[in-house]
């Protein structure tokens, strides 16, 4: 160990390289020369005592060590990013950017018009939007510093902000010429004997996919159809037949389900949503979130 110390500019060319895997790519990237980025990454394996990237006939990848580095240099960058933007909004909304991470089926079904009513009101804050596909990941991202904010379930033993946001309701889409197309509502045993939708994006209730748990609590196993990777792949498959689909409410009534009929389950399937954060909003988040909580209604206890 010399003493000397990293920066977070040997962190960023640290993290560019793993993400280019190559040292010429990762200089082209960052506007800088070969030598000068070199010279950075080895004053950065002198400050942590050991080499983080092993250089490779085509290209690097990380040591033992550079693993371990790794995510910690990921959060120190995100934050002091975040940080810049905080300091920025500080003095309120009217400048800067705004990172917003949520799942998939939000994003689609819920942020547009939210997202248009905040341009209309703060049209110099820039908006990154995030997309995840579960809940996991969206949860590790925001407490990783990806984003300001995140939108979707409670986190569990979250050390951060959390205020309840909107409910969500689950319903089932079937086609037009379904025998149940004529009614509102229908009971999970009456659907036994069909077969079904699946998406990657849904949600895991106790250990099992949520289709899974609920016909298993109605007495059966759902018989899948076609697997498919997005929420609204799968609404469009259920619309043209392929089988009976879940999908969340706002999603199918307000994005892609037009041309297809929508069930309620009885009893109702529904979930509270929340927005949090790592630290208390301000500025342009904490305006954001009282726009979001003001959009959509609280939450009442889920069915």
């Amino acid at each position: 160990m010399t003493g000397a110390r990293m920066s977070l500019r040997q962190m960023e060319y640290f993290l560019t390289v793993v993400e280019e895997a190559s040292f010429t790519r990762a200089a082209e990237a960052l506007h800088v020369t070969q030598p000068a980025l070199s010279h950075q990454i080895k004053a950065l394996e002198r400050s942590v005592g050991g080499a983080l990237l092993e250089r490779m006939p085509r290209g690097v990848r990380l040591t033992p060590m550079g693993r371990a580095f790794r995510p910690h240099a990921e959060l120190a960058v995100r934050s002091a990013a975040r940080a810049r933007r905080a300091a920025r909004a500080a003095a309120g909304a009217e400048g800067g950017e705004l990172h917003v991470a949520a799942l998939h089926s939000l994003a689609v079904g819920v942020l547009p018009d939210i997202f248009a009513h905040w341009r209309a009101a703060h049209p110099r804050v820039v908006l990154h939007l995030h997309e995840y596909a579960t809940t996991e990941a969206l949860h590790e991202r925001v407490e990783r510093g990806t984003a300001d904010l995140g939108i979707g379930p409670e986190p569990a033993d979250w050390p951060g902000t959390v205020l309840p946001a909107g409910e969500e309701e689950l319903v089932l889409v079937v086609p037009f010429d379904d025998r149940f197309a004529g009614r509102t509502t229908v009971t999970l045993p009456e659907l036994a004997d069909r077969a079904w939708v699946r998406c990657a994006m849904e949600p895991v209730v106790h250990g099992e996919r949520f289709l899974d748990w609920a016909c298993g609590r109605a007495g059966f196993k759902p018989r899948t159809a076609v697997f498919t990777e997005h929420t609204s792949t799968a609404v469009r498959m259920a619309a043209a037949g392929v089988g009976v689909c879940v999908a969340p409410a706002h999603i199918v009534r307000g994005a892609v389900g037009e041309d297809c009929v929508v069930l309620t389950p009885d009893p109702p399937w529904r979930r509270p949503l929340t927005v949090f954060s790592r630290v208390p909003p301000t500025g342009a988040a904490e305006a954001f979130v009282d726009l979001l909580r003001a959009t959509w209604p609280h939450p009442g206890p889920p069915a």
